[in-house]
This record gives C-alpha cells, sequence and structure tokens, in this order.
C-alpha cells in the first residue's frame, strides 16, 4: 500500500486549499494511504513521514524562497539526512503565490535542492503547460505551465475560496502522479 506524506505550509490557507487538493488526487490511487501533515505538526508526526513512501512538500512562496515555518522544517531535517532515512523516497512539490510569476521556479529549485540532499527521487508533473495558445484559457490544468510541480496563483487580497479549479485540479494530478508512481516502484522491487 503506497503511504504519501503531505507536508504543507500556509499562512494564509491558500496552500492548505492545495495540500488538501494534492491528497485528494494521491488518495484516489487505490490503495493508497495520504498523511496531510501541516508543517508546525511535522517534527511530532516525523515517524509518519519516515513512514511515508513519498512526501510532497507544499509552500507559499514569500520574498522568492519557502516560508520560514517551511524552510524551518527542512532545516531540522538534518539529523534524518544524516541517517540517509528518506533515500530513495519520492518527493514531489507545489507551490502558491500572490502575482502571476511570484519568483515560484525558486521555491521549487529550493525544494529539488532539500530532496536530492535527502537521496529522493523528485517526480515532476506530467502535464504539458496549459493557457499558452489562443484556444488556451486560465481554466485549463497546468495553466501556469510549470513542470517541477503544481504551482498556483491566487490574488492576495482573495481568501482560501479564491483558489482556482483548475489550480486544485492541478494539484489533484501531482498527487495521483506521485501515488501512481510510487505504485509502480513497488512493482519493479516486487
Amino acid at each position: 500500500m503506497p503511504r504519501v506524506a503531505v507536508v504543507y505550509h500556509s499562512g494564509y490557507g491558500h496552500t492548505k486549499v492545495l495540500a488538501e487538493s494534492v491528497a485528494k488526487g494521491a488518495a484516489a490511487v487505490a490503495g493508497t494511504k495520504v498523511a496531510l501533515i501541516p508543517v508546525d505538526e511535522a517534527q511530532g508526526r516525523i515517524d509518519e513521514i519516515n513512514a511515508a513512501d513519498a512526501v510532497i512538500f507544499g509552500s507559499p512562496t514569500y520574498m522568492g524562497r519557502a516560508s520560514a515555518a517551511m524552510k524551518g522544517f527542512m532545516e531540522a531535517t538534518s539529523k534524518i539526512w544524516m541517517e540517509q532515512k528518506w533515500k530513495d523516497k519520492i518527493a514531489a512539490a507545489f507551490v502558491n503565490s500572490g502575482s502571476q510569476n511570484g519568483d515560484r521556479q525558486t521555491v521549487f529549485q529550493q525544494f529539488i535542492t532539500f530532496a536530492l540532499q535527502h537521496a529522493m527521487i523528485w517526480v515532476g508533473l506530467d502535464l504539458l503547460p496549459g493557457n499558452n495558445s489562443s484556444k488556451g484559457s486560465v481554466d485549463d490544468l497546468n495553466r501556469l505551465g510549470v513542470s517541477a510541480g503544481a504551482a498556483a496563483q491566487t490574488n492576495v487580497d482573495e481568501g482560501p475560496d479564491a483558489v482556482t479549479t483548475s489550480d486544485r485540479k492541478t494539484a489533484e494530478r501531482l498527487g495521483a502522479r506521485v501515488a501512481e508512481t510510487v505504485a509502480k516502484l513497488a512493482l519493479v522491487a516486487a
């Protein structure tokens, strides 16, 4: 049974909506057990994270980087890193920003480097860019055209309900892709 941990920080609720969408997508893959873990609970639930086959990280973009709460969690994993407890686990990420660009790519790079230092295997999004032709729209999946993970944009003066359906569905796809990848690797190893 694939086990997926979704570890996230959400300052204003937007990233929590995405985390729930990622978890929904992963849980839709038969037999997958998902743990939705707010970053402020992560140290108390570290055994759950260590037992997962995949860890999907989520953060808002604050000043072009992951939030301080997420960075604090990342730094707190140094003992896990030294013991290589996350070696060969699947890793992925989702990021939200208030602006169209929001320097999300730097946050994805931060997560990718973090995962690679832990000897994890990175899984990106398997959707072509949406909303990039005259026939496209903001309703397309992967409307922001990111391949490193699921990206979302939510206006800063709107609440969590403003997270677009397309961004939610893109996040669901990322969760499903990670769970499917874990299941495939389990079959290969069997």
